[in-house]
């Protein structure tokens, strides 16, 4: 049983609510998110959201360097 599993909350900083998800620290900095000095940031479901949103490009650019 994980973190997000026993019920701890998101990392971003002013937020209380639960965390559903576990990303690298350094990914939700790049992102705008504010976060602790930890090497795991917890996000609830609209952090996470958000998150996904401002990265969407980068992930695009990404995979299209793998792509044949």
């Amino acid at each position: 049983m994980g973190r997000v599993d026993s019920g701890i909350n998101c990392n971003v900083e002013g937020c209380s609510e639960p965390a559903v998800r576990s990303i690298s620290a350094d990914k939700v900095r790049a992102a705008g998110l504010r976060v602790g000095s930890e090497r795991r940031a917890y996000l609830c479901k609209e952090h996470y959201k958000s998150m996904k949103k401002l990265t969407k490009k980068d992930r695009e650019i990404e995979m299209m360097r793998y792509k044949p």
